[in-house]
């Protein structure tokens, strides 16, 4: 699993040489205490580093090619407690290849009403200081977060927090490999896209590989590995209906198989189709279940878009309670007044958003032309949580992310074989299927109760791509005009496709 608190962000504050030696020692002494109380918030979950006061322009690049240089760090957050003239900052922020979040914050919460004069208003100038500041991103057209509040309220860390889990996930992708088992489902276009367009945006490659590469490893398996997977299985899994010991030695085969392929690679994620399953026993189910509650992302059908971005959810999410899981929308519960979304996949939901312990069962698929599967079937625990999906538009590519409410099952489910979940979406099920349908929503989609919408917003900054919100106050009038809006926006940016 993912240990964020071995990442980096620096804590970079602005000021200049003009106030003279003692004001900035004690600038500095205030960002160290700023930067300490973040460092030990519960809502930030990365190592929060001070660094010297920037006081000129050379301080400036220097940081911040350092910054590039750093495999821990992330990227920076800056604040200017006093004046820091902006013009000193562009070739820094040229050259800075981390992503940035301005925190609009100031030492002293209080005016101090009986005693303030004009060495303590010379100190404590973040008020128009980061205006300045946030003027030269402006004017450079510098993607970044502004979080304004005071330095110790738990509201600013979470709003960093959000940050700084959605830069790790930016930070992992950069490099990662994900790797296809055969290609896309036949004949589906949202799974299909320009992975050298992925790559080019992303920072991660994309690359097909062949089924019997992954049967090597599989037939490599030996029987003690087996025996001893066999035994973890039973026991941290009730074992239900159909589970022969057969059928979870050829699952438990395929995992070893499969575990032994990405770790050669130094694979991210992965992506399968029931229609190349040569030389296996029975799709990769259980395994491919496994393996996401081990954090890594995976897309059905040779989906790698959604299996990237269940890689990125997986990382934005480390440490947080309620999982993240590769999800379809497979059936609707019409009856009104709540309209509800069952969501499930043929086998590969993943475990970390389970309600209590799965049972590990086989049943026939009835797809693939395979023998019976393992896989874990459980529901999921009712609460908040959302959808959200990556699709290539051609001249873009746009994030669309629907918030949802899980809901427990009306009724039990004795024969659907499968991990699922119920939710009924925000605003209401007409308006949001409506808008994701509108703006061209894929059925594959990355699900959690742990990340937040903010967190995929912050993201999608960072990536530079197209980010759509249907939460509780769509409308499907004011989508449809943000869909417009934003079609003249990036045609004009990136160029109109048909």
């Amino acid at each position: 699993m993912h240990n964020l608190k071995q990442l980096e962000v620096w804590f970079v504050t602005g000021s200049q040489r003009l106030y003279g030696t003692e004001a900035l020692r004690r600038v500095a002494g205030h960002s160290k205490e700023i930067a300490a109380a973040l460092n030990d918030s519960p809502e930030i979950p990365v190592k929060i580093v001070f660094t010297p006061v920037i006081k000129s322009a050379d301080e400036v690049s220097a940081l911040c090619e350092k910054a590039n240089q750093s495999a821990r760090c992330i990227g920076l957050i800056t604040w200017c407690h006093t004046f820091s003239p902006s013009k000193m900052w562009i070739a820094g922020l040229k050259r800075l290849r981390k992503p940035v979040l301005h925190f609009h914050t100031q030492y002293n919460r209080d005016i101090p009403w009986a005693t303030i004069d004009m060495d303590f208003m010379n100190l404590n100038q973040s008020a128009h200081g980061d205006r300045e500041h946030g003027f030269i991103m402006s004017r450079m057209r510098l993607e970044r977060k502004v979080v304004v509040g005071f330095w110790s309220e738990p509201p600013a860390h979470k709003q960093i927090g959000a940050w700084c889990r959605a830069a790790a996930a930016w930070n992992d992708w950069q490099g990662a490999k994900f790797c296809r088992f055969g290609d896309n489902m036949r004949e589906v276009a949202v799974t299909e896209g320009d992975k050298v367009a992925a790559e080019m945006k992303f920072g991660y490659s994309v690359n097909g590989y062949g089924v019997g590469d992954l049967v090597q490893r599989v037939n490599a398996a030996t029987q003690s590995q087996v025996n001893a997977l066999v035994k973890e299985y039973e026991n941290i899994y009730t074992i239900g209906t159909g589970a022969n010991r057969n059928s979870l030695r050829e699952a438990a085969k395929i995992e070893i198989g499969l575990r032994a392929f990405l770790k050669e690679g130094g694979f991210s994620g992965f992506t399968t189709t029931f229609e190349d399953l040569h030389g296996l026993a029975q799709l990769p189910g259980l395994a491919s279940q496994r393996l996401m509650a081990d954090g890594y992302g995976f897309g059905a059908e040779g989906d790698w878009k959604t299996c990237a971005l269940v890689r990125a959810m997986k990382v934005m999410a480390a440490g947080l309670k309620g999982g993240v899981s590769f999800m379809e929308d497979y059936t609707y519960h019409l009856e009104p007044p709540q309209t509800k979304v069952l969501g499930a996949h043929m086998l590969e939901i993943c475990p970390s958003i389970a309600a209590g312990r799965p049972s590990l069962e086989v049943h026939p698929l009835g797809i693939g032309g395979k023998a019976d599967p393992a896989r874990l079937v459980f529901d999921t625990p009712p609460g908040p949580g959302l959808n959200a999906a990556i699709m290539d538009m051609g001249n873009r590519f746009r994030m669309l992310v629907n918030e949802v409410q899980v809901v427990a099952p009306e009724k039990p489910l004795p024969k659907l074989p499968v991990a699922r979940a119920l939710w009924v979406p925000k605003p209401d099920f007409q308006t949001a299927v409506t808008a994701w349908i509108y703006a061209g929503g894929a059925h594959h989609t990355g699900f959690s109760r742990a990340v937040t919408t903010e967190m995929l917003e912050d993201f999608a900054a960072m990536a530079g791509i197209e980010f759509l919100s249907i939460d509780g106050d769509t409308t499907v009038r004011g989508f449809q005009q943000d869909l417009r809006t934003n079609e003249v926006y990036y045609g004009l940016r990136n160029g109109f496709t048909s």
